[in-house]
């Protein structure tokens, strides 16, 4: 199977250089004696042909309420967010916050009010495009999300520099920031920020061991996002006779026990069930699959290769983090020396619910008055 969906990609043109993530399973490949790859690539075709329901936009006919205050962006789309801090007027430092996989505006650092009064901080989270109230972008790339975080910024008025902050998959919009961007940032910071398989500075044998260490379903999941995202949608509808993603049913094995306790009481008390209604309310093909294929795809520019940004970088990571290896995320920070890396033992993905973090990431950007220069 996994051949015939390399072989059915190339003929869909959806396929490209193999990479890293592409080999891991070969001795469990099956072989096609009877000849079928060009009646599956067919069929493949036609289900790419058939698209995706049109998403339910916030505020149009049929669509669902718009409850959030919102921004206008130059190419007509909105994005709704959430304030939190201090008021922005009154701040010293100014924070643009991307949300995680399945997240929404109301997602933060969970920073104390305390803190974030001591230290003079406003943030600033928003849906990112497709998820909430947020209009969907048909165009989204690691591009747009960094821009339409440029954008927020200074719709709202908040300077020619900010901080941008990014949690799990939504670290791509910081990256992207990085990458696009660098001249309107004062610090940026990542906390477990999710790895791509098929970035080029990657051991090719880490990056292929760290990838078969997934479930069967997610390795088919990020595959298809990468050779074949056009396919996404239809592939992940297949739930019960194809593999699919473990992390959009919430049931991924978590290794931490903090991770898998916190899990466990969102789901007993509704929680997620919840936040994935109002994340996917548009459409789960705008939010949570537009997510996989930006975030799997096939990026413009290797992380690992950035130059040094005119601003303080920090990227946290657990050291038992069941959704990003470890192993990978080491070999991104060592690879960038401008990264200031804090490994932190005996913690998972789930870093918002480590108690304390979100202070100590703020202090870690703000805490000396003297060395830390407001925007």
């Amino acid at each position: 199977m996994e051949r015939l969906l390399w072989a059915s990609t190339q003929a869909l043109g959806c396929g490209g250089k193999r990479g890293k993530g592409d080999d891991v399973a070969a001795a469990g490949l099956l072989v096609d004696p009877m000849g079928t790859v060009g009646q599956l690539g067919e069929w493949l075709c036609r289900a790419a042909l058939q698209p995706p329901p049109a998403p339910r936009v916030c505020g149009a006919p049929g669509g669902p309420p718009v409850t959030a205050r919102r921004v206008r962006l130059r190419d007509g789309r909105h994005l709704a967010y959430e304030e939190s801090g201090v008021p922005r007027e009154a701040a010293r430092y100014r924070i643009v916050f991307s949300h995680g996989f399945s997240g929404s505006r109301l997602d933060s650092l969970r920073a104390s009010q305390e803190v974030a009064e001591e230290l003079g901080v406003y943030m600033v989270a928003f849906d990112r495009a497709g998820y909430g109230e947020s209009d969907p972008n048909p165009h989204r790339s690691v591009r747009s999300a960094a821009l339409d975080m440029e954008e927020l910024a200074d719709a709202l008025g908040l300077g020619d520099r900010f901080y941008a902050v990014g949690v799990s998959l939504g670290c791509h919009a910081v990256w992207g920031a990085l990458r696009h961007i660098p001249h309107r940032l004062a610090g940026a910071a990542m906390l477990a920020p999710v790895v791509n398989y098929w970035w080029p500075g990657l051991p090719a044998e880490a990056a292929a061991a760290a990838y078969a260490r997934q479930a069967r379903g997610d390795q088919w999941a990020l595959r298809v996002s990468h050779h074949a995202p056009g396919l996404l949608h239809w592939w992940m509808a297949q739930q019960g006779w194809l593999p699919t993603s473990t992390v959009v049913d919430n049931t991924t094995r978590l290794p931490n026990k903090r991770d898998a306790e916190v899990r466990a009481a969102l789901a007993a008390d509704g929680t997620l069930r919840r936040k994935r209604e109002a994340a996917t309310q548009q459409g789960i093909h705008e939010s949570y699959y537009r997510d996989m294929t930006v975030m799997f795809g096939k990026w413009e520019f290797d992380p690992m290769a950035l130059p040094e940004p005119p601003c303080p970088v920090h990227l946290w990571q657990g050291d038992e983090d069941g959704l990003v290896p470890v192993v990978l995320q080491r070999h991104v920070a060592g690879s960038l020396a401008w990264v200031n890396y804090h490994e932190l033992p005996g913690t998972g993905h789930f870093l918002s619910a480590v108690p304390g973090l979100g202070d100590t990431v703020l202090r870690t950007l703000f805490g000396s008055s003297a060395a830390a220069k407001p925007w």
